[in-house]
């Protein structure tokens, strides 16, 4: 069964960071296209980053460039989201997909999701 669980949500202040964990189980990362979304209230999902399995490039939204970083170790079956500089704007519930082709809206599998709370 494939399962895909999100850690290291919180609270934070204003200019603080947060590094979040996806742990993956029943595939193996180095066969898929890793993605990164989040949904703040009221606001559709939205996409932060991918890490692409064909080619291992690793892309960004323009709302997240500069300040987030996305990893994974394959050796752990974990993926990692690394958040800098955080604004209040980025408050959301932050997901982690995988997909056996690429990064899209629809990807095969989801985790349940981490809340991030940044406060002013």
């Amino acid at each position: 069964e494939v399962q895909l669980v999100e850690s290291g949500g919180g609270l934070v202040q204003t200019g603080g960071s947060l590094r979040l964990s996806c742990a993956a189980s029943g595939f193996s990362f180095d066969e898929y296209a890793i993605g990164w979304f989040r949904q703040a209230p009221g606001k559709e999902r939205e996409g932060l980053a991918c890490i692409s399995g064909p080619d291992g490039g690793t892309y960004y939204s323009s709302s997240v460039q500069g300040r987030f970083t996305a990893s994974s170790d394959n050796a752990k079956n974990t993926a990692y989201l690394q958040m800098n500089s955080l604004r209040p704007e980025d408050t959301a519930v932050y997901y982690c997909a995988v997909d056996p082709r690429s990064c899209h809206r629809s990807m095969k599998y989801w985790g349940k999701g981490t809340l991030v709370t940044v406060s002013s």
